[in-house]
C-alpha cells in the first residue's frame, strides 16, 4: 500500500473529479456511507417538486422532532443543480456538518422521517421529498428548494414583524 499526503490548496484547487474521488475515498475509509439501500425502486417512487404549502405541512408534521426540522432548512441553502430533468445536489457530509447530527444514519433518519411526511400531505404513498445516489448526495427537486428557502424568508420575516411589535410596546414614551 502506497500513500500520499496533500495539503489543503492542492486539494481545493485540483480538478473537480479529483476533488469528488478524493471525497469519497474518505466518506469509505471513515465508513459514513449508508449500508443499506435508501430510495426505494425508481418505478414505484417519484421525486415530488414540493409547493410552499407542501413544505409547511412537511414542517408540520415533523415540527416536534427538531433534528429533522433542521435537516428540511438545510435545503433552503443553494444546492448544485445539474441533470435533465433538473435535479439539485446536497452532500450528505454537508447536512450532517451543519446540523451538527453525530453520523450519517441520524441524517437518514431525518431524511426518512421527511419523506414520510410528505405521503401523507400529498396523500400519494409514492411521494418522495428527495431521493439519493451512491456518492453520499441527497437529490430535490429544484422547486422544492426554492420553496423551502421562500418558507424561511417568510418565517423569519414574520418573527422580526412581532419582534418589532413586541419592542415597540416595550419601548418607553418620548
Amino acid at each position: 500500500m502506497t500513500g500520499i499526503t496533500l495539503t489543503a490548496d492542492q486539494i481545493r484547487n485540483a480538478p473537480g473529479p479529483v476533488r469528488q474521488w478524493i471525497e469519497q475515498e474518505v466518506i469509505r475509509s471513515l465508513g459514513l456511507v449508508p449500508q443499506t439501500p435508501v430510495a426505494a425502486p425508481t418505478e414505484t417512487v417519484h421525486l415530488v417538486a414540493c409547493s410552499k404549502d407542501d413544505v409547511a405541512g412537511v414542517l408540520a408534521h415533523i415540527r416536534g422532532a427538531f433534528p429533522a426540522v433542521n435537516v428540511l432548512f438545510e435545503f433552503g441553502r443553494p444546492g448544485i443543480n445539474y441533470g435533465q430533468p433538473a435535479v439539485m445536489t446536497f452532500r450528505l457530509m454537508d447536512i450532517l456538518h451543519h446540523t451538527r447530527l453525530q453520523d450519517i444514519e441520524q441524517v437518514m433518519t431525518c431524511l426518512e422521517m421527511i419523506n414520510e411526511a410528505l405521503t401523507v400531505v400529498r396523500s400519494d404513498p409514492s411521494a418522495r421529498f428527495c431521493g439519493f445516489d451512491n456518492e453520499g448526495h441527497c437529490l430535490i427537486a429544484p422547486q422544492t428548494q426554492a420553496s423551502i428557502a421562500a418558507l424561511w424568508e417568510d418565517m423569519t420575516a414574520r418573527q422580526q414583524m412581532g419582534q418589532t411589535r413586541a419592542d415597540d410596546r416595550i419601548a418607553p414614551a418620548a
